[in-house]
């Protein structure tokens, strides 16, 4: 949880300080780098790291990550001008993709399936407190103190997480669970996902296996890298720093589409390749990737949209704001925490789905809100929201690390989780051009005479463009739970973690 702390807290607490290090580093034009830099190495990372820690164990990556996190956040608190931040912060950002994968797989390896939701829930309670106190630590820092602080304070609790998993973290030899990478079945004996009994508690014999010599696909990382690279800053930057059918946007697209073939080309041949072949051949991990990439495009109409909706509209102040949005992470550990009672009953797939289909509903019933409306009607509508994610994401996390042994578990993770943050860099970039071609037409309509009055009614139309788009992801989520996953996830009865 510590270690998970480190990257959710700098993901949020950098966002008040920006007007200080503006003014104390310059660089006003590129200082969104000091998200999309840290956002870019972080996603593009997961499945490197996924795939290393599948090859040398957990402990050693999670330990490298924090290491590395922790330089990174020393050299941004050192840090002599804008561009030497931005830089830093993507030194950040590769540390901070081992933290967010290796940390969810470590929760698989040490729970059995019926104490997972309580454990991922607490780390999605960590999430949440973050996205809280973030911000206002982070203003605090940079108004009363100096914002470097807002890097030097990740020192004492890395060091302490550094600790504590060097010391108590310990990895025994795992059971030999093979599988067959052309068919995606495994030798082994499987269940249906309904059981939820734990069943997976490693209490079967195992054999003690040598770790066999190991080849790393270095070209396939670096091809990985630089793809993901190419993509996500396409998709972060188009329709910012230029427009999305201009040359750099058209070259950035081009080149990511060439060195996708690229990439496919050498994971194939590939002795040990980064993201192998069967995350796409089996269903069941098909499915999750695709559905949570949509939830990540989902979430990011009421993380990136709702607090401007809450001052512009309802006239609130940024921090009454930010309580609104807050409902939506207080009710999804919550709930999270409680999924594990409705998947045991009708299991993995379906409580996905009635949590995909309540959150479709919420999301079209903000464009029902009146207008302007009190504060309590959108922050009901986020209680209710992210009780019904908590039934989503959780739940197919836990489900996906279920049907696979020890050895895939940090890939399989690391390829969930890189889908959900492709899906959010691309939600970010579909549903900010759908809010700006809003808010461009109502202004035109208006005319110019007085165009601020004009602003509440414009934004409160483009935030309900937005949500409709969302609405749209989840029914792409939900169509693709229905179609694509199996009915039962099959979650194999002997689950190999230490005795």
């Amino acid at each position: 949880m510590l270690g998970m702390a480190l990257a959710a807290l700098d993901g949020t607490i950098v966002s008040t300080a920006v007007p200080q290090i503006v003014g104390d580093l310059g660089g006003l034009s590129v200082f969104s780098w000091l998200f999309s830099g840290y956002l870019l190495a972080v996603t593009v990372t997961l499945p490197v790291y996924g795939k290393l820690s599948d090859t040398f164990g957990r402990k050693p990556v999670l330990i490298a990550g924090i290491v590395l996190f922790l330089i990174g956040s020393l050299l941004c608190a050192a840090a002599w001008s804008m561009a030497s931040l931005i830089a830093f912060r993507i030194v950040q950002g590769l540390g901070g993709g081992a933290l967010q994968g290796t940390v969810q797989t470590i929760a698989a390896d040490l729970y059995p399936l019926k104490e997972r939701p309580r454990i991922q829930a607490r780390l999605s309670t960590v999430w949440a407190t973050s996205s809280v106190a973030g911000p206002a630590l982070g203003g605090l820092f940079a108004g009363y103190a100096d914002w470097r602080l807002i890097f030097l304070v990740n020192l004492p609790v890395g060091a302490l997480a550094l600790w504590l998993v060097a010391r108590h973290l310990t990895e025994p030899a795992r059971a030999d669970d093979r599988t067959d990478d052309r068919t995606g079945d495994r030798s082994s004996d499987r269940t249906g996902d309904r059981s939820g009994d734990g069943s997976g508690d490693g209490s079967g014999d195992r054999r003690s296996v040598r770790r066999k010599k190991v080849r790393v696909d270095w070209p396939g990382a670096l091809a990985i890298f630089t793809t993901g690279t190419l993509l996500l800053t396409a998709l972060v930057q188009g329709g910012v720093a230029w427009p999305w059918l201009s040359p750099p946007s058209l070259a950035l697209f081009a080149g990511a589409a060439v060195l996708t073939a690229v990439t496919v080309l050498i994971e194939r041949r590939a002795a040990e390749p980064i993201i192998p072949g069967w995350v796409w051949r089996r269903r069941t991990i098909a499915a999750v990737n695709l559905s949570l990439g949509a939830l990540g495009l989902l979430m990011v109409a009421p993380t990136a949209f709702l607090p401007t909706y809450a001052q512009s509209v309802l006239g609130l102040g940024p921090i009454a704001a930010g309580f609104v949005l807050s409902a939506m992470t207080l009710s999804w550990p919550i709930s999270a925490a409680f999924s594990n009672r409705v998947y045991a009953r009708i299991g993995f797939r379906l409580t996905a789905v009635t949590g995909v289909t309540l959150a479709v509903l919420v999301l079209l019933a903000f464009p029902l809100l009146p207008y302007p409306g009190e504060p309590w009607q959108p922050a009901l509508l986020m209680l209710l929201l992210g009780a019904a994610l908590g039934l989503v994401q959780l739940p197919l996390i836990v489900g996906v690390q279920s049907t696979v042994p020890w050895s895939e578990r940090g890939t399989t993770t690391a390829s969930v989780l890189f889908c959900r943050q492709v899906g959010q860099s691309l939600g970010a970039a579909l549903f900010g051009a759908i809010a700006n071609a809003v808010l461009s037409t109502r202004l035109t309509e208006g005319g110019l005479d007085d165009p601020g009055s004009l602003t509440p009614t414009a934004v409160d139309a483009a935030v309900e463009y937005v949500y409709v788009g969302a609405a749209a992801a989840g029914v792409l989520a939900l169509v693709v739970l229905l179609t694509l996953a199996p009915r039962r996830f099959p979650v194999l009865t002997e689950d190999d973690r230490p005795a």
